[in-house]
């Protein structure tokens, strides 16, 4: 199979190795630089507003040190009933934030930018996936932390690994959503930029 040829360098702005393992399926050359940014919501921010401007300023952070490429910068943020839920960082604070979620449905709001340095042309998208978590126990919490230790996963669950056993429902336009890279939306961005994937 041929490999596309891509007039400009394509780098991705993540430090995240489930971005870079997504990234790897649409077997294109890419390098990896992970931003340096504050990812802080500002105040009366909505929250999908708050993942594509994160999903923006990552872009366009690299763009100084790649100024003639292609820049995909990509962010999640996951609401409960119009709480934002960050990462949990802990053992305790993911205990707590499964024990809310149980039974209820969590929106994941995940936000992709394709920045193209050369002309200054940034495009975005925002695709929100929804999530129903099963009636979970104490212990069944207890023993998908012991085992996964997602600390660094906003909703402490992830879909891509254990945690779909967490999981009731998932509706979404895009399954790669969820994980944090959008494919679908990802590659008609490429197209508009003049790389065909397939």
């Amino acid at each position: 199979m041929q490999i596309p040829h891509l007039a400009q360098q394509l780098v991705l702005g993540s430090g995240s190795i489930y971005r870079r393992e997504l990234l790897q399926r649409l077997q294109i050359p890419f390098e990896v630089c992970s931003p340096d940014i504050d990812e802080a919501p500002l105040s009366d921010e909505m929250p999908g507003a708050t993942a594509l401007r994160l999903a923006e300023s990552k872009a366009r952070a690299i763009a100084t040190i790649y100024p003639d490429a292609l820049i995909i910068g990509a962010d999640q943020v996951a609401v409960l009933e119009n709480t934002l839920l960050g990462k949990p960082l802990t053992h305790e604070n993911a205990v707590r934030q499964l024990r809310l979620l149980r039974g209820k449905e969590v929106t994941f709001h995940t936000a992709l930018s394709l920045f193209n340095s050369r002309s200054a042309r940034m495009q975005t998208q925002l695709i929100s996936s929804y999530v129903k978590f099963r009636e979970l126990s104490d212990q069944q919490i207890e023993n998908y932390l012991t085992r996964e230790q997602p600390y660094h996963c906003a909703g402490s669950a992830k879909s891509e690994g254990l945690g779909i056993a967490l999981i009731e429902r998932i509706t979404g336009d895009d399954p790669n959503a969820l994980i944090g890279l959008p494919l679908i939306a990802l590659v008609a961005m490429l197209a508009h930029e003049g790389i065909e994937i397939v």
